[in-house]
């Protein structure tokens, strides 16, 4: 019997904060937050006067598979 690797399903999102792109992201695959894995790849940047959205946030979100091995 051969050995089958699955390559989990995985996407990029971003948003004006971290969790926005997380919400994204699961608005996207359809998923639960309890069934993916998030990887941060690079935080939100304030503009002035400290306001949101100088630089948005941009996350990793990959699917786990049914048998939990990522």
């Amino acid at each position: 019997m051969s050995k089958m690797k699955f390559k989990a399903k995985s996407i990029e999102a971003e948003g004006k904060t971290v969790e926005e792109a997380i919400e994204k992201a699961l608005k996207e695959l359809k998923l639960p937050r309890n069934r993916v894995k998030i990887e941060s790849l690079t935080e939100e940047k304030k503009g002035l006067f400290g306001m949101a959205g100088a630089k948005p946030a941009k996350i990793r979100v990959s699917v786990i598979p049914d048998n939990g091995i990522v």
